[in-house]
């Protein structure tokens, strides 16, 4: 399973599931990350988190945690 926090800067990959639980899994869709849209990875803090991406068309920035939760292709 590849994970949000294993895509390297530059590239764009598309959600194929969200993990987590209750009122994280929530809030990452509140964010605009749901299954099928296209993430394009923009920048990367020095010690790697957080992780900056474009959602469909604004800036975002997540936590390595949540990255962890959002599985992609």
């Amino acid at each position: 399973m590849k994970t949000l926090k294993d895509v390297k800067i530059g590239e764009t990959v598309k959600v194929v599931k969200l993990h987590g639980e209750g009122a994280i899994k929530r809030r990452i869709m509140d964010m605009g990350i749901t299954k099928g849209v296209e993430v394009h990875i923009r920048k990367v803090a020095p010690l790697g988190d957080p992780i900056e991406v474009t959602v469909r068309g604004y800036e975002l920035s997540l936590r390595k945690a949540d990255a962890e939760m959002i599985e992609i292709a």
